[in-house]
């Protein structure tokens, strides 16, 4: 679930169309709160449970979002 909120977050905070869909936003929004969660706690920025977390949670699905923007930019529609 917050995974999906930093995912809606990232994509209002991101500039470009963005993915479309309940599915891809819910990815990008998990896949990067998992990421920047883990990379946060291993490098000992935070602890477990902090709200530095959530934050850490909606900067990593930015930058999927970004990397998902890079990737796709140059396809023909």
């Amino acid at each position: 679930l917050i995974g999906f909120v930093a995912g809606l977050i990232a994509k209002a905070l991101t500039p470009g169309a963005g993915p479309s869909g309940f599915f891809l936003t819910s990815v990008l929004g998990i896949g990067g709160s998992v990421a920047a969660t883990y990379l946060g706690q291993a490098l000992g920025l935070y602890p477990q449970g902090h709200a530095a977390g959530f934050i850490a949670s909606i900067i990593g699905a930015v930058v999927l979002l970004v990397g998902y923007h890079l990737v796709t930019r140059n396809r023909v529609k």
